[in-house]
């Protein structure tokens, strides 16, 4: 089984005068967000076994919360080209990047790019706000024959808002 996991970066914050739209901080709010996923992953029994994250300040703040809260051990890898990716740049790096034993991958990255690829793999058009996670099953063997044309299976997408209290307070959501 393979398996797509897609987060979108949590809510960064405008006010701390970063330099550019790559250096964007996460905002409390968002860490905090970043933080509840992370748990959720866990919860689900679906902590990644790689992890790669465009390089802009918030998705690398977004993964390493996440990771910190989903038990996953292994590093982050920063990747210049998931910033602001479209779906086929996204699938170009992951053939690029992704280890051959890694069986559940993470990518932390930006629509309209995430958006987008859940669209391509699996059909749904789904909304993808910031934190949100996206779990695709994939049928493939190897990253390396990850094409747009695969169609996977969503087994769901999860928003931090919408999370019913009873998952934000640890109870399994499924």
């Amino acid at each position: 089984m393979t398996q797509l996991l897609l987060v979108r970066h949590a809510e960064s914050s405008w006010g701390e005068g970063a330099a550019s739209d790559h250096d964007r901080p996460l905002s409390t709010r968002g860490r905090e967000a970043a933080l509840r996923m992370g748990a959720l992953i866990a919860r689900l029994g679906v902590t990644p076994d790689q992890m790669i994250a465009s390089t802009a300040s918030r998705t690398l703040a977004t993964a390493h919360a996440v990771a910190t809260s989903s038990g996953f051990r292994g590093k982050i890898l920063g990747e210049r080209s998931l910033y602001l990716a479209s779906a086929a740049e996204i699938l170009r790096a992951i053939r690029r990047i992704v280890r051959p034993d890694a069986a559940r991958l993470l990518i932390v990255g930006h629509n309209p790019g995430s958006e987008d690829l859940v669209y391509r793999l699996t059909g749904r058009i789904e909304a993808l706000p910031t934190a949100a996670l996206a779990q695709i099953e994939l049928p493939i063997e190897s990253w390396q024959a990850l094409r747009i044309s695969t169609a996977g299976t969503l087994i769901g997408v999860w928003r931090p808002k919408t999370l019913s209290p009873a998952v934000a307070n640890g109870e399994n959501p499924g």
